[in-house]
């Protein structure tokens, strides 16, 4: 659970949202159900306000009947999910932000620069009250924040929006993302006891909403096959609601969930819905699972060549990439290759070191080197997210000095003064017809698309959850385990278990205190996000990446701190830095024990390598493109170091 610093203003941002339906009458029992919904929270919010006001004594009796209501509160705010975070999300976070500043960033940092996002409402106002300096003016400042963002609901613009009936099932498309990633993780419910209660009451009022929907629009409403399931999937919650612990949540994702989204995602085709809202920038309607690499968008692999269709093109792409990817001439002296740090048979990281010798081989690199499978399900690229994609990527190790230290135009001629080479750029060169030259945009988006397949393939656990085979007892526990008591899931969102989350267009950057050395003796001084984008709460952040793969990309962390995924486990479990005793002001990751003993940490492990991808790595090139440069012809495929 992410810990609560500091408290700031309010504030609100509105989303244009637009969407290409047939327009629908403003009365009817769907759009009056949501009216009269948000009416009457409204007015509990202002009712609750009141009471606090009314307080004469701000004591532990008052802290714990305030602490009741935000719960019973909670509830109806659950309620009403379904709309508020898919028609504002922004405002949401007023609401109910599970952080008082969030720089968590969007795939629309591409064409804005990171902006602050300061939260309020509920879940702050729980961890505020169990701070011992817990003042009644500042849970004040954060309930009224609260009710002055639920007011943007009930705005005319807002209703409006409404009048599309097709936007529906893309409010459901991201509750049911939800459902699977976040609502029963604890992300943004800091009391682990109201995690199912306030579950059983959402999928309750959104039932309602589905029959207030159905008879507004009888032409669009759900089948009975969704209703049937959905049903079910509110008495699996039902018969699990006095233990938390023992919830099953890889059965609830399994066989209710992931069923659920993707007869929506059917009912999205087949009643021909098309949105343009924000929301769904990164989605892919024809996807049918949540355990489907298809599921978003995050990154182009071809690159420059985008628009490029034929597959015979495609294969003389990617055999340009694979040579491009293991030939050391894009470095200055023609000794490192990509292949060099990004070892095929370490699935594109490399396990046999912390950190890779600097380009002068006097000393080493700061950061370990990470696996490129599954970069592509990333909106930002690097450790402190700096690079907005791939392409840009390789430009920017080619030219750091530490690393290749060569310049792409310097590269770009070495190129082309091999035969082959510039035979296969200007054939592949004409499957764009616009270019009249061979550039460097080029090389990068050929060697993007030779490693980008390797990032398709799926897991042992993708194949249980589509119900296509089955992972054993241990496994399970160890999911179970990972979305509950372990608290792994509130940064690593199913399904690709990174840091973006529904609806798939932010990448989390969290603070964990990672040392510099296992005796925890002081923090690592890299500053992460902070070089990027410099602010108090990003200050030695990262990126959260992907735990696929996680048990062949050793050594872990930015720093390749930790030598095996047993030292990874336990860092978390101790609370991280803070926990080890080292000073972290700004840490996300919280610095309690999670008290997980031998048995559980067998089980995480267990679930961890689980999710290792059946990916199967080509041999590497026998031999390079001959130079007319004869002192380049010497050069190792692979690269020397």
């Amino acid at each position: 659970m992410k810990k609560l610093s500091r408290f700031f203003a309010p504030f609100v941002v509105l989303l244009a949202l637009t969407f290409s339906f047939k327009k629908a009458d403003l009365s009817n029992d769907y759009l009056e159900a949501y009216q009269s919904q948000i009416q009457s929270f409204a007015v509990e919010q202002e009712n609750f306000i009141a009471s606090v006001k009314a307080v004469p004594n701000w004591n532990e009796d008052s802290k714990s009947i305030t602490r009741n209501e935000i719960l019973r509160l909670r509830k109806v705010l659950k309620g009403l999910d379904f709309w508020f975070r898919y028609l504002e999300p922004t405002t949401y976070k007023k609401i109910n932000g599970p952080l008082p500043v969030e720089w968590e960033t969007e795939v629309f940092e591409k064409f804005e620069k990171p902006y602050r996002r300061e939260g309020a409402g509920y879940t702050l106002a729980l961890l505020y009250l169990d701070e011992a300096e817990s003042g009644k003016d500042s849970v004040l400042h954060l309930l009224q924040a609260s009710l002055n963002a639920t007011g943007v609901y009930l705005q005319d613009s807002m209703v409006t929006r409404l009048l599309d009936p097709g936007h529906f099932y893309f409010c459901n498309r991201l509750f049911l993302l939800n459902l699977a990633a976040i609502y029963t993780s604890g992300f943004d419910c800091p009391d682990p006891d109201a995690i199912l209660p306030e579950l059983h009451a959402m999928l309750l009022n959104t039932g309602n909403i589905y029959l207030a929907y159905s008879k507004a629009y009888p032409g669009l409403m759900l089948n009975e096959e969704y209703l049937s399931l959905y049903k079910q999937t509110i008495g699996f919650v039902e018969a699990s609601l006095n233990s938390y612990d023992t919830f099953d949540h890889f059965v609830f994702i399994r066989d209710y969930v992931n069923p659920l989204y993707s007869l929506n995602q059917s009912a999205i085709r087949g009643h021909q819905l098309s949105s343009r809202s924000v929301v769904d920038y990164s989605l892919n309607k024809q996807n049918n699972s949540l355990f489907d690499k298809q599921l978003y968008t995050a990154q182009n692999i071809k690159g420059h060549f985008r628009r490029v269709q034929d597959p015979k093109a495609l294969a003389e792409i990617e055999a340009l990439g694979k040579l491009l990817f293991y030939d050391p001439l894009f470095s200055a002296n023609n000794k490192r290759a990509c292949a060099s740090c990004h070892k095929s048979q370490s699935y594109f990281a490399d396990e046999n070191v912390t950190s890779h010798l600097q380009l002068s081989a006097q000393s080493f690199l700061d950061r370990n080197t990470p696996s490129l499978v599954n970069s592509m399900y990333n909106h930002l690229i690097m450790a402190d997210g700096k690079l907005l994609d791939l392409q840009e990527q390789v430009k920017a190790v080619v030219s750091n000095s530490l690393e290749m230290g060569e310049q792409p135009e310097n590269v770009l001629k070495k190129i082309l003064s091999c035969k082959d080479y510039k035979k296969r750029l200007s054939t592949i060169k004409a499957y764009v017809p616009e270019d009249r030259e061979i550039g460097f945009e080029h090389l990068a988006s050929a060697i993007t698309f030779y490693y980008g397949k390797f990032s398709k393939q799926s897991s042992d656990f993708d194949a249980a959850m589509n119900k296509k085979a089955e992972v054993n007892a241990e496994v399970k526990a160890g999911f179970n385990l990972f979305m509950g008591k372990a608290q792994c899931a509130t940064c690593h969102f199913v399904p690709h278990f990174n840091g973006v989350k529904p609806p798939y267009v932010g990448s989390e950057f969290e603070v964990l205190g990672v040392p510099a050395d296992t005796n925890y003796t002081r923090l690592s001084s890299d500053v992460g996000r902070y070089a990027v984008n410099p602010a108090p709460e990003t200050h030695r952040a990262f990126r959260t990446g992907s735990l696929r793969n996680i048990s062949r990309t050793a050594p872990y962390m930015h720093n390749g701190v930790f030598k095996t995924l047993e030292q990874v486990i336990d860092f978390y479990n101790d609370g991280g830095g803070a926990g080890h005793g080292l000073v972290v002001p700004n840490q996300t990751l919280s610095s309690d024990s999670l008290h997980l003993n031998a048995m559980e940490k067998k089980q995480l492990l267990a679930f961890m390598k689980a999710l290792d991808e059946h990916i199967v790595v080509d041999a590497q090139p026998a031999e390079l493109p001959m130079s007319k440069n004869k002192a380049l012809n010497s050069r190792k495929v692979g690269g020397e170091f």
